[in-house]
C-alpha cells in the first residue's frame, strides 16, 4: 500500500512536473537508497535527461502562450512517465499490480495535468507575465515538497495529493461554467437584425 501511495503522489506531481518528479525520487532513491524508489531513476543517464528536460520547462513554463503549448505538447508525455514510474515501483509484483500501479499513476497525472493545463489557458487571459511566473513557481513547490513529503509518508502525502487534485478539479469545473456563461452572454449581444 505504501508504494500504491507514493505511486498516487507521484502521478499526481508528474501531470504538474514529470521531471521535477523524477529529479526528486532519482535523487532520493541515490542519497537515502529507499526500497520504495526503483533504482532505474537515480541512474546518471536518467537524472541527467530529467535535469535537462526540467530546464527547458523552467523557461517554457513561465512564458505566456509558450506554457500552454509545451502543455499541448506534455498531454502524452507526463501521464506517460507518471504510469512507468508506476511500473517500475510495483517492481517484481505480477502483471495486475503493475497495470494497476500503471493506471493509478497514469490516470491522476492526466486529471492533474488537465488542471494545470486548464488553469494556464485562464491564466493566459491577462496580459502581464507574473501570473505565469507565480503559477510555475507554486507548481514547482508544491510538487517539490508534496513528492519530497511522500518519500518519508506516503499515505499522508497521497491525502495531499487528494485533496489537491479534487480542489483544482473543482476550480477548474467553476472556471468552466463561468466561461461558458461569459461566452453565451457575448454571443447574445451579437449584431442584431434590422426589424422590417
Amino acid at each position: 500500500m505504501d508504494t500504491l501511495a507514493l505511486t498516487f503522489t507521484s502521478g499526481w506531481g508528474s501531470g504538474l512536473n514529470a521531471y521535477l518528479v523524477v529529479l526528486v525520487l532519482g535523487i532520493a532513491d541515490r542519497i537515502g537508497g529507499f526500497a520504495d524508489i526503483p533504482d532505474a531513476l537515480g541512474t546518471w543517464p536518467v537524472l541527467l535527461a530529467a535535469a535537462v528536460m526540467y530546464a527547458m520547462e523552467f523557461v517554457a513554463d513561465k512564458i505566456p502562450y509558450i506554457d500552454s503549448t509545451w502543455d499541448a505538447i506534455s498531454t502524452a508525455i507526463r501521464p506517460t512517465v507518471a504510469a512507468v514510474i508506476g511500473v517500475l515501483m510495483a517492481g517484481d509484483a505480477g502483471s495486475l499490480d503493475q497495470a494497476v500501479s500503471a493506471v493509478v499513476g497514469g490516470g491522476t497525472a492526466l486529471l492533474s495535468h488537465s488542471v494545470k493545463a486548464g488553469s494556464r489557458l485562464a491564466i493566459n487571459t491577462s496580459p502581464e507575465p507574473f501570473s505565469n511566473i507565480a503559477a510555475s513557481l507554486t507548481e514547482d513547490a508544491a510538487v517539490l515538497a508534496v513528492v519530497g513529503f511522500a518519500i518519508h509518508h506516503p499515505h499522508a502525502a497521497a491525502a495531499i495529493a487528494a485533496v489537491l487534485l479534487i480542489a483544482g478539479l473543482g476550480m477548474l469545473y467553476l472556471l468552466a461554467r463561468v466561461i461558458r456563461r461569459g461566452w453565451r452572454r457575448w454571443k447574445g449581444k451579437g449584431p442584431r437584425r434590422a426589424t422590417a
